[in-house]
């Protein structure tokens, strides 16, 4: 039987939260893990239809593989493509994968300035009066009259995640950077997937302007 000192020990512990091997404060840690969101930095990348890939690459080719991306299911390509716009070009821009039904270029707001094309920021998928571009692949180019956005920052969530949370797919977040140069970042889109790993998305504008890197943290401090 566990005698009367030792509950009170313990019950002590439990309540102000402390670590009785260590003596270190819990609550905040605790609050740390439920609240904070690694961070994904998105350079600029293009998502190829199969009809596109046969004009570029050659009917029925398959992408060689460089990487697997966070996100299930999704991966970059080996592969790479250049952008030619009005007033400039990019090369060795990435191929991700899977296909999908409708080509899209994803660019930063630096990247539209170099091309020369006047990019809005969309959420993915959202193609309709967007800019135009010309890709050019090792066999071929084809010219989009559609299809070039910069991509609206945004959270993925799983379905447990959304729930911890407390939010609802295509909410709108917002987030805190902290650091020496923090800021919070409003419209924040959540887009919940079951099958969805739980990452905040962000261009490379949006990095440099907060110092964030690959697997920081940021905090979700309030819905809108």
């Amino acid at each position: 039987m566990i005698d009367n000192q030792l509950i009170d020990i313990i019950t002590k512990a439990v309540l102000n939260h402390v670590c009785l091997d260590t003596g270190e404060n819990l609550t905040q840690p605790a609050e740390f893990n439920r609240l904070k969101i690694p961070v994904a930095i998105s350079n600029r990348h293009v998502h190829l239809s199969e009809d596109h890939i046969g004009v570029l690459f050659g009917n029925n080719y398959n992408f060689k593989i460089s990487k697997y991306l966070s996100q299930p299911g999704q991966f970059a390509c080996e592969e790479k493509v250049t952008l030619v716009g009005p007033k400039g070009v990019i090369e060795n821009v990435r191929i991700l994968g899977p296909s999908r039904k409708q080509t899209q270029v994803e660019l930063s707001i630096s990247d539209s300035f170099k091309l020369g094309v006047k990019a809005p920021i969309r959420d993915s998928g959202d193609l309709a009066n967007s800019a135009g571009i010309t890709i050019v692949g090792p066999l071929g180019s084809i010219t989009l009259h559609k299809g070039v956005i910069v991509a609206a920052r945004h959270i993925h969530m799983h379905t447990n995640d959304a729930l911890q949370f407390g939010v609802k797919d295509k909410d709108r977040v917002s987030v805190k950077v902290p650091g020496s140069r923090g800021l919070i970042f409003n419209e924040m889109l959540v887009r919940v997937n079951d099958k969805s790993k739980l990452e905040m998305h962000i261009d490379i504008d949006e990095a440099n302007a907060a110092f964030l890197k690959n697997n920081d943290y940021i905090e979700l401090i309030n819905t809108q």
